[in-house]
């Protein structure tokens, strides 16, 4: 198998493991050829490329990035500095060597420069090594965590004109326990929120999970919403489809006083969840 179908299906292992993001993912790719192979997959992803060696100097923001990438580069000290300085709060380095072993100073180097909620282990059939950080978070707040990562989308969005892959439902799972449980004949039906608007039924979307659970958690305390068990989440061209009207990323007061409902959704035109 030649070098570059090897990459990617090494490549493929690392794209597992992007964080969870607005609609866009900020990457910065220190190989020079991931961000490609991912884009190939993910069309969500806005790339940048940089060298290691020229981390320091690129002049980069601070927190600027969801996740830094880099295949077949060594991991040594300034390469994480750096990139630890680069990622926002609970952004993920992800590195790849396609040879090695797992050891366990790996994992210690790592813990050294900062990161935290660390992942080292064979990255393909025993083939390479598979090396994740993330940046710590600047707060034991779930809910300010969540915010940090959900305001880089804004409220209220042109459905016609949003260029994400997906959008997000809160989902009232009925009934609201495991398979194995359900009794001969019995199916599980998911019911998304929306709100009535004269005869219309108008569904809650949300263009990103961050995004949607940003939501949810406010309007669950303030008891505007109640029953969602699940956020599930469908790819625009679904969407699309869907007979009902959205609206794409609603705040509190866009709901405030409107008569909430739900909506019938296929679970099996779902996307598999966000890790």
């Amino acid at each position: 198998m030649d070098a570059r179908r090897v990459q990617r299906h090494f490549v493929a292992v690392m794209a597992k493991h992007l964080p969870p993001s607005a609609s866009t993912l900020r990457l910065l790719d220190l190989d020079g050829r991931s961000g490609g192979i991912m884009s190939s997959w993910r069309t969500d992803l806005d790339i940048t490329h940089a060298l290691p060696s020229g981390l320091g100097n690129a002049g980069f923001d601070f927190d600027a990035f969801d996740a830094v990438v880099a295949y077949d580069i060594s991991a040594d000290g300034a390469l994480l500095s750096e990139s630890l300085k680069l990622l926002r709060p609970g952004g993920r380095l992800i590195m790849l060597q396609s040879r090695g072993k797992v050891s366990p100073c790996q994992a210690r180097m790592l813990r050294e420069y900062g990161y935290t909620r660390l992942l080292v282990e064979p990255a393909l059939d025993d083939l390479g090594v598979l090396l994740r950080g993330e940046k710590p978070h600047q707060t034991a707040d779930t809910t300010q965590r969540v915010r940090v990562v959900a305001q880089t989308d804004g409220d209220l969005l042109d459905l016609k004109q949003y260029a994400g892959r997906y959008l997000h439902l809160l989902i009232q799972r009925r009934p609201n326990k495991p398979v194995w449980k359900l009794s001969p004949g019995e199916t599980i039906s998911w019911h998304a929120m929306a709100v009535e608007q004269g005869a219309r039924q108008i569904m809650l979307a949300f263009s990103s999970l961050p995004k949607a659970v940003g939501f949810m958690q406010p309007a669950v305390l303030k008891g505007l919403i109640r029953d969602v068990n699940k956020v599930g989440k469908f790819s625009r061209g679904k969407a699309q489809a869907w007979t009902w009207d959205v609206i794409l990323n609603p705040t509190l007061d866009s709901i405030r006083g409107k008569p909430l409902t739900t909506v019938q959704v296929d679970p099996d035109s779902a996307e598999a969840p966000d890790e």
